[in-house]
């Protein structure tokens, strides 16, 4: 089972865990922040996902997107355009992190 942590992360403190700057990887879902270092297959640079990496990549995970206009930083967290369909992907997604992977914390600066 994960572990849950409850770390009080800022959005800077996220981005410095991209797997570029530092080895550590994260990844925010719903304000939620997942390491998600042990699966470089999937997350590492250069890898598919690694677009997720170093932010809150909820507006792409509920969008199924690995666009850079969802992707961006500074709007990748807000998914509160998203219809229901995408809600409900964007919740899976976050079931699927949580079976997986550890809860570092929390990110508390993002806008509500």
């Amino acid at each position: 089972m994960p572990s849950v942590g409850n770390a009080k992360l800022t959005t800077k403190d996220v981005a410095q865990c991209d797997g570029e700057k530092n080895p550590c990887m994260y990844v925010g879902i719903k304000r939620t922040v997942f390491d998600v270092s042990s699966n470089q297959k999937a997350y590492g640079v250069g890898k598919g996902y690694h677009v997720f990496v170093g932010k809150d990549a909820s507006r792409a995970l509920g969008k199924s997107s690995v666009d850079p206009i969802d992707t961006d930083p500074s709007v990748s967290w807000d998914y509160s355009n998203l219809d229901d369909k995408q809600r409900k992907t964007l919740d899976d997604w976050y079931k699927f992190f949580e079976k997986r992977y550890d809860i570092v914390g929390t990110i508390v600066d993002l806008p509500q």
